[in-house]
């Protein structure tokens, strides 16, 4: 028998598409059952009748209005067929209407041609490159070669990786398929192949993208397959939400494709899978964990935001995984979290940036203290999720100091100099030399962060401009000039600020003017 294909001819002139394949053709009363028939549940029934060993023979359609959605861009389709049981070919034609004519046709080769009469408005169907890109996006992975317009090459891969098994893939090939599917120059970090045939089938890869900014993290793409015909992006009601950060493809004949997607959460199938995947991407993480935990380490702070935001929605997870959930510390190394807490009795200090918290870590450090580093923005719901859920409680490293006194003199100086009554200061005997620090209250910060995240606006900036005692700025104040002695509280405020956060362009005008003349007088 030979080679099953699909051929394609784009005819621009004659404003026709032709698709023909060497199929098994139909019989007339078949054609008069399957075609002629709207409502009937055709392509089920066809593939019971022809039901074949092969899973690549397998067909998605379930309903039986396939074939008439070409009447959306054709204004006539002819349908030629002749059946691998000898039977006079059989001629079909229809405008779209409820007529039809249905006669012997003079075809001797086996298989199925269909010729679809393009509408005006729909012109741009004929464009090759538009026709190769639609079938390239649905057709891509179809088990049966297709070719256009006789070219030599056909225009899908009838053999993806997913479909082979694991052992046989390598990594150069993972590497490519996901440069091809995602247009993706980088590499990804490495992927889980799924390959189940029971209870359920279920075949796919996942995976973990290199993340080259923070917005990327909730920018995956999960492709889904049924029987290598492309279905649909990111559909949320089949595969678990926080899958939606990686990239993959799942290609699954089992989920129903005739149901609402209200329907589908409440479908036994399509939750024995999604829970499913979500144990294979869990076993994954925690394999590697084990046999290569420097490759872990490695992976971390692009992996973090997919298990952080997982844990937040699927308690099954977190309670698997939260024996490998770590972070890096601020001298460099990575430690379990249940570590940390342990040693430092359920305390964790942490920062959220090395460059604009630099300052504070080494005040810290100067204390032997070391902070864990939680960079991403998700980390402001996880840190609460934690602090319910194991009973820890967090602290940021430029939270207001336990040990604060109120030097009224001092406060007076520089509400006066900084024109601000409102401003919240007080003194300490910090361990740096810089004369002041910008705080702020645990519970305000995480309140404005996450403000940031779910509004363009923003909440009233609340800060505690903390005077360190020991430092000769601080204390020779008193001896300056009124004129002078606004010069530097202006100037220690806002380098405060520089420390912790940024200045307005105004404000950082005034900052560099003000430098240049206190350089210029100390000349």
């Amino acid at each position: 028998m030979e080679t099953p294909r699909i051929d394609i001819i784009c005819d621009s002139e004659a404003k026709t598409i032709t698709i023909t394949d060497n199929g098994i053709g139909m019989t007339e009363e078949e054609v008069k059952k399957y075609i002629n028939q709207i409502a009937f549940s055709s392509a089920e029934e066809f593939l019971e009748k022809y039901k074949d060993q092969d899973e690549q023979s397998r067909i998605i359609g379930h309903f039986g209005l396939g074939f008439y959605s070409a009447f959306m861009v054709a204004d006539t389709v002819e349908l030629e067929t002749k059946s691998y049981t000898g039977e006079p070919a059989v001629l079909w034609r229809c405008d779209g209407g409820t007529e039809y004519i249905m006669k012997e046709s003079d075809k001797t080769d086996r298989g199925t041609k269909i010729t679809l009469h393009i509408s005006e408005a729909e012109r741009d169907f004929l464009l090759q490159e538009k026709l190769r890109s639609i079938l390239l996006k649905y057709c891509g992975f179809l088990p049966y070669a297709i070719y256009i317009n006789e070219e030599e090459k056909c225009v899908n891969d009838i053999s993806p990786l997913w479909a082979k098994s694991p052992s046989d893939c390598t990594d150069d090939e993972y590497k490519e398929f996901y440069h091809r599917v995602f247009s993706d120059f980088n590499d990804p970090l490495f992927w889980i192949h799924l390959n189940v045939e029971y209870p359920f089938n279920l075949k796919g890869i996942l995976y973990f993208p290199k993340l080259t900014h923070e917005f990327e993290s909730a920018q995956g793409k999960i492709k889904l397959y049924n029987n290598q015909v492309y279905v649909a992006d990111n559909i949320k009601e089949i595969i678990p939400e926080f899958l939606m950060l990686l990239k993959g493809v799942i290609d699954c004949p089992d989920i129903p494709l005739n149901v609402s997607r209200s329907a589908l959460q409440n479908d036994d199938v399509v939750a024995k899978i999604s829970a499913h995947i979500t144990k294979k991407v869990a076993d994954r993480l925690l394999s590697m964990h084990k046999s290569d935990k420097e490759g872990f380490d490695g992976y971390w702070t692009d992996i973090a935001p997919f298990i952080e935001y997982g844990c937040l929605g699927d308690d099954k997870f977190y309670e698997k995984l939260k024996g490998i959930m770590q972070a890096k510390t601020t001298d460099g190394e990575y430690v379990s979290l249940a570590e940390y807490a342990g040693k430092n009795e359920n305390q964790i200090l942490y920062t959220t940036s090395e460059t604009q918290q630099a300052q504070y870590i080494k005040m810290i450090k100067e204390e032997g203290k070391t902070a864990l580093i939680f960079p991403h923005l998700i980390d402001v719901h996880f840190i609460s999720f934690l602090e319910m859920k194991e009973q820890w409680r967090f602290t940021r490293i430029d939270t207001i100091p336990e040990q604060t006194s109120d030097d009224t003199e001092l406060i007076d100086i520089f509400k006066k100099a900084l024109g601000d009554e409102d401003l919240k200061i007080t003194t300490s005997p910090l361990k740096t030399p810089l004369p002041a620090l910008i705080v702020q209250e645990e519970h305000i910060r995480r309140m404005s962060d996450i403000s940031r995240m779910f509004s363009s606006s923003k909440l009233p900036e609340t800060h505690t401009l903390v005077l360190n005692s020991e430092s000769k700025v601080i204390k020779g104040l008193s001896a300056l000039s009124e004129e002078r002695r606004a010069m530097i509280c202006r100037q220690v405020y806002d380098l405060a600020r520089i420390s912790n956060s940024s200045l307005s362009a105004e404000e950082m005008t005034d900052f560099i003017e003000r430098t240049a003349s206190l350089l210029e007088n100390m000349a």
